[in-house]
């Protein structure tokens, strides 16, 4: 399919460029696509996470071993020292503990993922192919101008560069709405995580053959 090209004043240049179907028009009845997003969200999430979450079981309780109370004919339950789960201050039953989320999921996968994401936002006319371009320096203004002419300076923006441009980066990361990422490095959360998406021509010859 051909779309076409904006400059970055949000004009109509006049000239078009071609999307991949398979990528941005991807069959989305074809297998259990569904479930292969949920897949591939889930594992980039996990990757995310750091799993250092833990609370002490009642054996790690600084506290007195002695046993409380009796053991029967108190009329409730039995209960050992100061830091059984029983009693405030004492240990955690079942805690979280240091764990690691990280999950593998194969390229084919992550690969068809990828374009259900990509075809949702095209079909919701959420994606933008703006002409190549680069800052002579950082300014965040010159990212905003950007944004202020799709009218997207209030919706949570995904910028796709070829590489990356340290001025761009620096101009996009401070906006709290925004994100600048690599072609190569595009995934189904990112993509799904966002209001709308600029692609530069240089990136589009590249996501085509996600």
């Amino acid at each position: 399919m051909e779309v076409a090209v904006y400059n970055i004043k949000g004009e109509d240049t006049g000239r078009k460029i071609t999307l991949n179907d398979e990528v941005f028009a991807y069959d989305l009845e074809k297998g259990n696509v569904e479930h292969t997003v949920y897949l591939d969200v889930k594992q980039f999430l996990g990757n995310q996470r750091q799993g250092t979450h833990k609370s002490k079981e009642r054996s790690e309780i600084s506290g007195s071993t002695r046993k409380l109370i009796r053991q029967k004919g108190g009329g409730g339950a039995r209960r050992g020292d100061i830091n059984s789960p029983l009693l405030r201050g004492g240990g955690t039953v079942f805690g979280p503990k240091p764990r690691d989320y990280r999950s593998k999921l194969n390229k084919k996968m992550k690969a068809i993922a990828r374009r259900a994401a990509l075809t949702s936002k095209y079909a919701n006319k959420c994606i933008y192919v703006i002409e190549n371009f680069s800052f002579d320096a950082p300014r965040t203004k010159s990212y905003m101008e950007i944004a202020k002419s799709f009218k997207l300076d209030d919706k949570k923006v995904l910028l796709v560069m070829p590489e990356v441009d340290r001025n761009v980066l620096l101009s996009v990361r401070n906006v709290p709405n925004a994100l600048m990422q690599q072609a190569i490095d595009l995934n189904a959360y990112t993509v799904l995580n966002t209001d709308a998406i600029l692609i530069t021509e240089g990136s589009v010859d590249i996501i085509n053959q996600l």
